[in-house]
Formats: C-alpha cells, sequence, structure tokens
C-alpha cells in the first residue's frame, strides 16, 4: 500500500501558550479531495498553514510528499513547488497580467524560459475557464475570476498537492458556484486537494474524506456520508447550524 502523500501523526501546534492544534492525526491519500470542516477557532486553517510549512509544528510528525516538516534542513522552497495554497484573497499582482501573474512563478523558481510561458498560462486558465481573460489585468475581473486565477496560479507550478483555504468566503453566491465548478473538475482529474470551507453542501459532493475538527483535535473522520449520520453531539450541532 502506498504511503500517504500528507501525513499528520500527533502534531501540536501552539501560539504562545494557546495550543490551537492539540496532537492531530491525519493521513490523506494521492488523488483524494479533503473537506476540513468546523467552527471558527478549531484549527482548521492552521492544520492547513503547517502542511507547506507556513507554521512551524510544536510537536509530533507531519510529511508531506516526502518532506518531514519538523526536519530544520527542510528545503522550504522545494516542498512549496510541491504543495500550493490558495487563499481568500486574490493576492493578484494589479500591474500584471492575468497571464503574467500566472506565469511569475515557474518563470522565477522553475526556470520555465518565456516563451513557454504563453502556453502554461494558456492551459492552466483554459482548466479555470478562463482562457478568454488571458490579457486582462485583475481589477477588468470579478471577484469569482480574480480567485480563479489565483487557482490557475498554483496549477502553473504543477504541484502535487493543492491547498485551498475559505477560497470562496469572500465571494456572493453566483460568484461562489464558479470557484466550486473548478474545483470539482479538479477533483475529477484526480488532483489531490485539502479544503478548509464552510461550504457543507459542496463538501459533501466531492470530498472523499471529511474531516470534522473541534477544539483544536479532529473530531470525526469519515466519507461523505459522516454528514448525515454524526456520531457526536458536536457534529450534529454543527451539521443542524450550517444546513
Amino acid at each position: 500500500m502506498a504511503a500517504a502523500i500528507v501525513s499528520f501523526k500527533e502534531v501540536h501546534k501552539k501560539f504562545g501558550d494557546l495550543e490551537v492544534l492539540k496532537g492531530i492525526s491525519l493521513d490523506i491519500d494521492e488523488g483524494k479531495v479533503v473537506a476540513i470542516l468546523g467552527r471558527s477557532g478549531s484549527g482548521k486553517s492552521t492544520a492547513l498553514r503547517c502542511i507547506n510549512g507556513l507554521e512551524k509544528i510544536n510537536g509530533g510528525a507531519l510529511s508531506v510528499c516526502g518532506f518531514e516538516i519538523d526536519d530544520k534542513q527542510i528545503d522550504l522552497r522545494k516542498l512549496r513547488q510541491d504543495v500550493g495554497i490558495v487563499f481568500q484573497s486574490y493576492n493578484l499582482f494589479p500591474h500584471l497580467t492575468v497571464a503574467e501573474n500566472v506565469t511569475i512563478a515557474p518563470r522565477r523558481v522553475l526556470g520555465v524560459p518565456k516563451y513557454k510561458c504563453r502556453e502554461l498560462a494558456e492551459e492552466v486558465l483554459s482548466k479555470v475557464g478562463l482562457g478568454e481573460k488571458i490579457d486582462n489585468y485583475p481589477e477588468q475581473l470579478s471577484g469569482g475570476q480574480q480567485q480563479r486565477v489565483a487557482i490557475a496560479r498554483s496549477l502553473a507550478m504543477r504541484p502535487r498537492v493543492l491547498l485551498l483555504d475559505e477560497v470562496t468566503s469572500a465571494l456572493d453566491p453566483e460568484l461562489t458556484g464558479e470557484v466550486l465548478r473548478v474545483i470539482e473538475n479538479l477533483a475529477k482529474e484526480k488532483m489531490t486537494m485539502i479544503l478548509v470551507t464552510h461550504e457543507m453542501a459542496f463538501a459533501r459532493k466531492v470530498a472523499d474524506q471529511i474531516v470534522f475538527m473541534h477544539h483544536g483535535k479532529i473530531w470525526e473522520v469519515g466519507d461523505r456520508s459522516l454528514l448525515d449520520l454524526p456520531q457526536t453531539p458536536e457534529l450534529k450541532q454543527f451539521v443542524a447550524s450550517g444546513l
């Protein structure tokens, strides 16, 4: 059996005296979509940020794409070539076109030659349904389109794992639908994705594994039927309040 592409073993994370992750253990297999749910402050985004080394863990072990996150010699630059992350704020460069935003990292980090960048931009923008916007600037795009460009920018680095942190929380329902369709299509292509989301209906639709976090711990884990048959009062209450 293949080793998990992401593996948490009793991972702890503190900010000062505040323990945010209290010994979480979780294995994520390649090609799977994992949705992490939970109330605000439950540790969801912190767990995600530990995966690509944005946060250092304080205890336990975390391996990602063959990298040991707690290794002091870790090459974070190489890790982040394998692990893309998309945040709720798009962080596009306003003075660059969509194509330039998408290809700046492959050009600088991977050394993709300039003449190949256009081809790469066309390829990843077509995946997010924005091929016709390749020469536009961010200010000419809606919020949903900007978020799709942010996803394309991550895909341009050919990551093995894509992290999505509440990528629809700043969008209205119609634009949310645009972004969720992109994620759904990536799931069909067997892209490994870990998403922190409050969109329970969407999690039920696309996730292979659902993780419910509560007070810094993994409270329940299961397939999408978990939301129909919660085992704990905490998840029952969460589902009831969210639907």
